[in-house]
């Protein structure tokens, strides 16, 4: 099989072109946009590989009112989304940013189906993760792409950034599959014939010479897909070094591959699509957090910030540089990258706690609220610390954990001798354990099963909305998200506090323009995705929103730089 190291590297020379696109996450479909216009584009990409953090993502994105959702039976409107927002964002983010994401949305998916062989499913009741509000929607309005066939790239397949996700065998599974295949054990009629389906096309498409993905490396794949068939050249392990300017105009950019530099022209505009700096350490500790720590990031590793240094360098202004699109993991035992855990928090017979041994949150909220109340708790002077997942045999004998334990598999050695997870008879063994106060734990526990007896989470609301359900064991009943914990055994699985990304940057308007600090627009200057600071300010609206603005607001960018004179 190719290997990406066997494919040749376009070789990176001084040229002229119309529109400059640093980074090849969402950034391929500004370059497919420009392209449309008549633009000569080019993409040029750190890495080896193609595909930046969105191939290593969920890969919904949150756009409303879309074709998608329309033809698949959503009743769905910008309008209605508008008065979510609004009630959302408030004054975190200008409205004519998010109005403009809004009214292009619909446009961008229309390009998306247009120049790209993907196809997409609504992730129906995959709810807005603030539902409540007015304009919110139960129903959801996160659209992803069916699984995709990477072998239509040919050789380029091993250019495509490899999934940080994948199945025991081969099987492309979309979120609405990982919701019923994590409930295997407790709704099998409703499991089995997705697991099934996904077996005999993951397996079957081999045979056929076919390769099937789903989630973030999909959407990547199409993209690729659509650059490739386009002539869109891009040019890999090529990274920015500054930006060229005359006067106040950004004209290009110098980059650098193998040690040599070159200078690219833009006449139309560059567009900063390189992700935010989630490897920067320096710069997390100083804006987000001193207790972050390297390896807890999820985002590519190529995201080290210098698309947003760059843009500082030729005074542009930054903001929202203290939030992330946080995202509760499990800790690895080995020190690396953390496990994934999504569904595990909202899961029945579970609760978490902080180093006090309580609970301090409602477990199955939104993962950037559950992010964010963390970092105010450390803000306020009583840090949350050690976070434990704390669960029962029941728990453990029901549901996937962490993408890699399954129902009625035991804890992995290798996490009891490092640390980061326990298993014991009683609460107050589990207790010493952990190293949190006895005391407090066992009355925690108590006091959950209470409340969990009755269906009904008095403290934090765990259950209430749309979102907590929607990965709630829909078996259990009053509330899917409650069962009071079994007596013994009983587990603790450490937490750790890793993102998705930053999700603070470059200050940028609805045309995606870069701005100063007085306001100004830096003219030929664009940034989109996490380049940007997030255009909902430091809110999340719904799974994909962060996908879903690299998109939009790169089909803007890429219409405002070809009405430049």
């Amino acid at each position: 099989m190719t290997k990406v190291a066997d494919l040749p590297t376009t070789r990176a020379e001084d040229t002229t072109v119309d529109v400059l696109v640093i980074g090849s996450g969402t950034g391929m479909l500004a370059a497919m946009s420009a392209d449309e216009q008549g633009l000569s584009t080019l993409i040029v990409e750190k890495a080896e590989y193609v595909g930046g953090s969105t191939a290593l993502s969920g890969g919904a994105f949150w756009i409303p009112g879309n074709s998608v959702l329309k033809e698949q039976g959503s009743s769905d409107s910008t309008e209605q989304a508008a008065t979510y927002l609004d009630n959302l964002v408030g004054d975190a983010s200008p409205r004519a940013r998010w109005q403009a994401f809004l009214d292009q949305g619909p446009a961008t998916v229309d390009l998306l189906r247009r120049m790209t062989p993907l196809r997409f499913i609504w992730g129906k009741g995959y709810s807005d993760y603030h539902s409540n509000l007015p304009g919110g929607s139960d129903q959801g309005r996160s659209v992803e792409s069916s699984p995709f066939d990477t072998s239509v790239l040919g050789a380029e397949e091993a250019r495509l950034r490899p999934s940080s996700m994948s199945a025991p065998v081969p099987m492309p599974i979309t979120s609405p599959d990982y919701r019923w295949m994590n409930l295997m054990a407790k709704a099998p009629a409703k499991a089995l014939p997705k697991v099934v389906k996904r077996v005999a096309q993951g397996v079957g498409g081999l045979a056929l010479g076919r390769h099937y993905t789903a989630t973030g490396q999909a959407l990547a794949a199409g993209l690729y897909a659509g650059v490739l068939d386009r002539g869109i050249p891009v040019w890999t392990r090529t990274r920015l070094r500054r930006l060229v300017t005359e006067g106040d105009v950004v004209t290009g950019a110098v980059l650098e591959q193998d040690g040599r530099e070159v200078t690219v022209t833009a006449r139309q505009g560059v567009i900063l699509a390189a992700g935010g700096f989630d490897h920067d350490m320096v710069m997390r500790h100083r804006y987000q957090s001193e207790n972050l720590q390297a390896n807890w990031p999820m985002g590519a590793e190529t995201n080290s910030g210098d698309a947003i240094k760059a843009g500082v360098e030729v005074g542009a202004d930054l903001a929202h540089l203290a939030e992330a699109w946080w995202f509760p993991a499990v800790a690895s035992p080995s020190g690396g990258t953390p496990g994934v855990m999504l569904a595990e928090r909202s899961l029945p017979g579970s609760f978490i706690v902080d180093r006090h041994g309580r609970r301090f949150i409602n477990e199955s909220t939104d993962y950037m609220s559950f992010g964010q109340e963390v970092l105010r708790r450390e803000d306020a002077g009583d840090p949350v610390g050690t976070m434990w997942i704390v669960f029962d045999q029941e728990y453990s004998n029901s549901y996937v954990f962490a993408t890699e334990l399954f129902p009625r598999m035991s804890l992995p050695q290798a996490w009891l001798d490092a640390g980061i997870a326990h298993r014991a008879d009683t609460a107050g063994e589990l207790a010493e354990l952990m190293g949190v106060p006895v005391e407090d734990f066992v009355a925690t526990g108590k006091r959950f099963n209470e409340m969990a007896a009755t269906g009904r989470d008095t403290e934090h609301g765990r259950g209430e909305s749309a979102y907590d359900r929607y990965y709630g064991d829909p078996t259990v009943t009053p509330n899917p998200n409650l069962r009071p914990l079994d007596e013994g055994p009983l587990y603790a699985v450490k937490m750790v506090m890793s993102d998705l990304g930053t999700c603070g940057g470059l200050r940028a308007d609805e045309h995606a323009r870069v701005l100063r600090e007085d306001g100004s627009a830096i003219t030929g200057l664009y940034a989109i995705g996490n380049t940007a600071a997030n255009a909902f300010g430091n809110r999340y609206p719904g799974a994909g929103a962060t996908i879903g603005q690299g998109l939009v607001f790169g089909h803007i960018a890429a219409h405002h730089a070809a009405k430049r004179t």
